[in-house]
């Protein structure tokens, strides 16, 4: 019965999906494609021709869920067998009607709000259109935030904030959808936890795995101890080659003949357990004893459902959150229906109270007439006793205006005392400030008299001061003026060595030409004669000619090649050298 209550929620889904202009109508086309798809997946042999035949009668336009109902449940839910995937059947009715929201701008991805659908249908209530009630929803999210390790969800939603979120106490999928993708009930959350928490949800829900892990099994062959990853449904304990779940290695069947005992540690294993079913044993090592336990107390709960007839824990515990409500909503109605009951019997009480308080007012009418006349009467004889008051009173107010007046003029005397008093003692307070305000000025007129002094003294350093700057000035003026002359003087010296190293240069050409004419009558006479450089050589110290250089490196000066011996040229270098240092003494 529950499985096909969960065949028609899914349906269902798809259904509204193909209904896109919302007038829960479908065209026979799509239901076409929408029957045979289920048939594939629930491995049912499709039949066309039974779908004609079904809707020979309504060829007028679309088809609607009241319409398709009766053959959904002929040809298709009255042939379901329990061996087909029905994870598979959902991710076909997901294919469908995802299109209805986009996870792009969520939290969340295709795959966990795939999951979050298989959820909600699984908590949804069995009546159409399907929501989930906020009970349900409370149930979801406090289970989510366990799983996802943020506790029991005391920082991450509350019952004011679930309200506030809540149009009618109840959520549609897809309004259950964005809540959840957009960050409203999982704050502080990263997309990893949030991830893992459904994830974790999903399998504990839909696919009814009530515990997993890691153990050790001993193999009946060989007798060796494996690790296994265990998963612990409502009737079987499965093991697998690691927690991916792709590789199966073999299932436990359970049933209510099977039991679970613990063993004491043998063969160097420690926290053992056995599993004794109808056909053979199983022997199984924990991690700690801790765990073992835990697995011990998990497989026995497994086996007294089965022993009891009961389903998986997680549908009774839905089963009994629904009985409750129902309860709760009978009680409801019986509290609405007693409170009916009270109010219909709290107003003849204000009918009777009604009529007692108009039989009141009747009486105090009357007892206001009688009051009436008794004080009307009571204000006669007032009168007569004011008129002997009024009499009295103006005696009395003449006499009271005499001691009136008597007493201000007392007043008056007494305050132009206090007054006069309260001048003298101003002039003495006067006269004690001007006191004090003649020292006070004495005092100031010391201190000025003192900065006066202390800033005629500062005055004349400053002046000092400002007479020494100015001659430094004055002497640096006139060091100034003195290096511009020596300078223009150096600049005439200047002009003058130029002049006469132009003149000096003119003279060198000429001597060069006469070096050259001379040269020419040298080696002219050289063959003629030869006692003549005998003489000249004697001479030397007096007259020294020109002759031709050696065959050496000629020295270059600013008069020409050769122009001047080493002699000369060391003599200048001096001379030159000294009026350096003259200079720049």
């Amino acid at each position: 019965m529950w499985l096909r209550e969960e065949l028609l929620k899914s349906i269902w889904h798809a259904f509204r999906a193909l209904d896109r202009d919302q007038r829960g109508k479908v065209s026979k086309s799509q239901l076409k494609v929408l029957s045979h798809s289920l048939c594939t997946v629930m491995k049912i042999p499709h039949d066309p021709v039974a779908l004609e035949e079904h809707f020979r009668d309504d060829n007028k336009g679309p088809l609607s869920n009241q319409g398709y109902m009766p053959y959904l449940k002929r040809f298709i839910l009255d042939k379901v067998q329990e061996d087909f995937d029905i994870l598979e059947f959902n991710k076909v009715c997901w294919t469908l009607c995802c299109k209805n929201i986009c996870v792009k701008h969520l939290l969340i991805s295709e795959d966990d709000a795939f999951k979050v659908w298989c959820i909600f249908n699984f908590l949804s209530e069995d009546e159409y259109p399907l929501v989930i009630v906020v009970e349900e929803i409370e149930y979801f999210l406090r289970k989510l935030m366990e799983a996802s390790g943020g506790g029991g969800g005391e920082g991450q939603w509350s019952e004011e904030k679930l309200q506030l979120s809540l149009k009618s106490n109840s959520l549609t999928v897809w309004e259950l959808l964005h809540l959840l993708g957009s960050g409203y009930f999982s704050k502080g959350l990263s997309h990893h936890s949030l991830s893992m928490g459904i994830s974790e949800l999903f399998q504990e829900l839909i696919l009814d795995v009530l515990k997993q892990g890691y153990m050790m099994k001993k193999g009946h062959k060989r007798k060796n101890w494996t690790e296994r990853w265990f998963v612990l449904r409502p009737n079987s304990l499965s093991y697998y080659i690691s927690e991916d779940l792709v590789e199966k290695r073999g299932d436990i069947v359970l049933d209510q003949f099977c039991s679970v005992e613990s063993l004491a540690d043998k063969e160097g294993r420690k926290c053992l357990f056995i599993i004794k079913c109808s056909d053979k044993s199983f022997e199984i090592s924990a991690s700690d004893k801790k765990k073992k336990q835990e697995w011990i107390q998990a497989i026995q709960t497994c086996i007294q459902q089965l022993s009891l007839g009961l389903s998986s824990p997680h549908r009774e515990a839905r089963l009994r959150r629904r009985e409750l409500r129902q309860r709760q909503q009978v009680q409801v109605e019986d509290l609405e229906d007693r409170m009916k009951q009270l109010q219909a019997a709290n107003e003849n009480k204000q009918r009777q109270l009604e009529e007692m308080r108009k039989k009141m007012e009747e009486a105090a009418e009357r007892a206001a007439m009688e009051e009436y006349r008794r004080k009307r009467t009571q204000a006669d004889l007032q009168n007569r006793y004011q008129l002997d008051l009024e009499r009295e009173k103006m005696v009395r107010q003449q006499m009271e205006k005499q001691i009136a007046q008597k007493s201000s003029e007392l007043e008056q005397y007494l305050q132009r005392v206090k007054e006069l008093e309260d001048m003298y003692h101003q002039l003495e307070e006067a006269l004690e400030d001007e006191r004090q305000a003649k020292l006070d000025e004495e005092a100031m007129r010391k201190l000025q008299a003192r900065l006066l002094d202390e800033e005629t003294g500062k005055r004349a350093e400053l002046e000092q001061l400002h007479l020494s700057q100015q001659m430094a000035l004055s002497q640096t003026e006139a060091e100034k003026q003195e290096l511009v002359a020596e300078q223009l003087a150096k600049e005439r010296q200047l002009q003058a060595a130029m002049s006469q190293l132009d003149k000096l240069e003119s003279e060198r050409q000429e001597a060069l030409e006469k070096y050259k004419e001379v040269s020419r009558k040298l080696e002219h006479a050289a063959n003629k004669t030869k006692t003549w450089k005998d003489k000249v050589a004697k001479h030397e110290g007096l007259v020294r000619l020109i002759q031709p250089g050696h065959k050496g490196p000629q020295r270059i000066t600013n008069w020409g090649l050769a122009s001047i011996t080493d002699t000369e040229l060391e003599m200048r270098k001096k001379s030159w050298q000294k009026r350096k240092n003259e200079d720049a003494q």
